[in-house]
């Protein structure tokens, strides 16, 4: 991959915080950066990461995608979203469509969005929910971009338990049960710290029947409709997939094998296979993980002009 110069240090950006859905008393919010109103601007909803069960709007995207973003005009809406296990995944989904409506509705006026230049991108679990979205929801975003997605969430590591997060202490049923609660919520407090009950998950194959509510076993066609790999057609937005080969948290092969089945059909995509990087852009000189946030942005725009 070609080195991309770093950028100096910037100021922090600014973010505007809005409420696009209120459930049960749960507030779900968004960040928008770089509005303009009365500007005309191609628009990105970003979903964050965290296995469904952790993470926030407020600590991504990268800063580095971020700025490839606003350096090309773009106006980004970093999205919340309910939290598994307290919710499951079809209402998860639910609250995804409900933002995207939500910036399709209030973006023009708002915050200068071209509401017809308007693309989706996520982390992990979010760039899961971002290619869900690509055959989901009306109408569908003009472009994707997915950094460490999967589209097989019944394939055996996700379904089974992780070998290398057994690697790990083992996390039991109670100490990840007191992490979580009853309630829906879609911000996390501080403490405690939810990713032990993703990590809880991973070791004991339990993250499917946790995040959905069902289980592989005894009802293995409820999953059909939430694998993307499965429901990719010649009509799926033009597509960026960016992945490790040094994955141990969503492998690359979940990449490839959604490369491979974009190739078959002829659809626009591009995949930048990171060698010997990890999730998250583990083990990725700053170089490197800058040149390929600057490749997906780029990607972005070409299709987003």
């Amino acid at each position: 991959m070609p080195r991309a110069q770093i950028p100096p240090p910037s100021a922090p950006v600014h973010r505007e915080t809005y409420v696009y859905k209120v459930v049960d008393g749960c507030e779900i919010k968004v960040d928008v950066i770089g509005a303009t109103p009365g500007a005309s601007k191609p628009g990105l909803m970003w979903i964050h990461g965290g296995g469904l069960i952790f993470g926030s709007r407020t600590v991504s995207p990268r800063a580095g995608f971020l700025r490839a973003l606003l350096d090309r005009g773009f106006v980004v809406v970093s999205i919340d979203h309910r939290l598994a296990p307290e919710t499951k995944l079809p209402c998860i989904l639910e609250d995804v469509r409900d933002a995207w409506r939500w910036i399709r509705e209030e973006g023009r006026e708002l915050f200068g969005i071209d509401v017809m230049r308007l693309g989706i991108a996520g982390g992990s679990s979010g760039a899961y929910l971002a290619l869900l979205c690509g055959y989901s929801i009306e109408p569908a975003p003009r472009a994707l971009a997915s950094f460490w997605g999967f589209g097989d969430i019944t394939a055996p590591w996700e379904a089974d338990p992780s070998p290398f997060y057994r690697e790990l202490p083992l996390v039991g049923p109670d100490e990840a049960r007191r992490s979580v609660g009853a309630r829906a919520i879609s911000e996390a407090p501080a403490e405690p710290d939810r990713s032990c009950f993703y990590l809880y998950c991973r070791q004991q194959g339990r993250w499917l029947v946790e995040t959905t509510g069902h289980d592989l076993q005894s009802d293995a066609d409820w999953f059909t409709p939430y694998c993307p790999l499965f429901n990719l057609s010649a009509r799926f937005p033009p597509t960026i997939l960016i992945h490790g080969t040094a994955d141990t948290d969503v492998p690359c092969d979940e990449s490839s094998r959604l490369a491979a089945a974009l190739a078959a059909l002829r659809a626009p995509h591009a995949f930048l296979q990171l060698d010997g990087v990890g999730h998250g852009f583990a083990g990725a000189t700053p170089a490197d993980a800058q040149a390929a946030e600057v490749a997906a942005a780029a990607f972005l725009q070409s299709w987003l002009r």
